[in-house]
């Protein structure tokens, strides 16, 4: 369940670089929640042109099972959304249709689960069909486990749509199959909307605004209780969710996802932009080209896998702040203290887990 491999005392591992996906990739099937946004969309009297604008997107060809859409299509799809429609209810609905049953492997086997914690072993195996545009990263906190969101592809602008309708699928798949709604709690790095109401309706009062990460959270108490909804065919439903023909399966992340996940278990190596992208196969403009392709750059990624690393490290029992500043390769304590305030707002002793 713990996704993140890299721990204080780790000196010899070289975590490679694994396939992942771009912007630019092709690879989310348009019938399924791109089509379900725009018919909510429609149905709420937004005009198909503006909707579909710039998109490259033709509504006689979402409908099709073979017409894939890249994450720049759904990106421009959702500014587009966010731009004629105001009341931003929108990605909360969208949330609580994502997880539905369908009749797609991935959507049986979430249904068919025997519980919380092998529903998050499906959503984490199975990223890039079920969630493509987030990257989800499970992490047990001592008596909580905590879920982190992250940008996959250069959301951008758009990572608070994605963000809520994550939230509410995750929310209402348990509300649908526990015995009672799980306290789930919910932190989120933007301020406080103006539409705080609909948070309220579809999130709860749990919610928590300019946090350090965007995460959610529960009592690890909740991970095996059994589900109402359980069947003995969620095995067999579990191992038919990735089809080996389809592009989604050829890659596990996007690309700020992957460059992260290499940032985080080569930190014990200080990796510099030049070894990275040897790492990644290119040079360093080619790199750098890529990373701002995806809307971001390379003292941005390393910055964000430090800050995440020194936040855990500090909540560690026995990690002091001395120990943490060597391994995230600080000069000296007062370096990290500067750039722990830059990164979180806090200095370090003042820091609790999600902010």
């Amino acid at each position: 369940m713990d996704t993140l491999t890299i721990a204080m005392n780790s000196s010899e591992a070289h975590y490679r670089p694994q396939p992942y996906g771009e912007i630019d990739t092709q690879f989310i099937p348009a019938h399924q929640w791109p089509l379900a946004l725009i018919e909510l969309a429609l149905s709420r009297g937004i005009e198909e042109h503006k909707l579909l604008r710039g998109t490259g997107i033709f509504r006689e060809d979402i409908g099709t099972h073979c017409f894939q859409l890249t994450p720049q299509q759904c990106f421009q799809l959702i500014s587009n959304l966010q731009k004629y429609f105001y009341n931003h209810e929108l990605g909360f609905l969208l949330g609580h249709e994502l997880f539905t049953p369908r009749h797609t492997p991935a959507t049986i086997a979430l249904n068919s689960a025997e519980n919380l914690h092998a529903v998050l072993d499906i959503l984490v195996d199975h990223q890039a069909q079920i969630m493509p545009l987030l990257d989800a990263r499970c992490r047990y906190e001592q008596e909580y486990l905590v879920i982190y969101w992250q940008d996959a592809y250069g959301a951008d602008a758009n990572m608070v749509f994605l963000l809520e309708m994550m939230c509410t699928a995750l929310n209402s798949l348990t509300r649908s199959h526990c015995t009672e709604p799980l306290p789930w709690q919910f932190h989120f790095t933007h301020n406080k909307p103006s539409y705080i109401e609909q948070y309220d309706v579809h999130l709860g009062n749990r919610v928590h605004f300019s946090s350090h990460m965007n995460a959610m959270s529960v009592a690890r108490d909740y991970l095996y209780s059994p589900w109402k909804s359980c069947t003995a065919d969620s095995l067999l439903f579990r191992n038919s969710v990735a089809d080996p023909t389809s592009t989604a399966f050829t890659f596990q992340r996007g690309f700020l996802a992957e460059t992260y996940t290499y940032l985080q278990n080569n930190i014990q190596r200080n990796p510099n932009l030049e070894q990275t992208a040897a790492d990644f196969g290119m040079s360093s403009a080619s790199f750098k080209r890529k990373l701002k392709k995806h809307h971001s750059h390379f003292q941005a990624q390393y910055d964000l896998a430090r800050r995440d690393l020194a936040i855990m490290w500090l909540n560690q029992k026995g990690a002091t702040n001395e120990q943490v500043a060597k391994k995230l390769h600080f000069y000296d304590v007062a370096n990290l203290r500067r750039a722990f305030k830059k990164w979180t707002g806090k200095l370090p002793h003042a820091m609790d887990e999600l902010g």
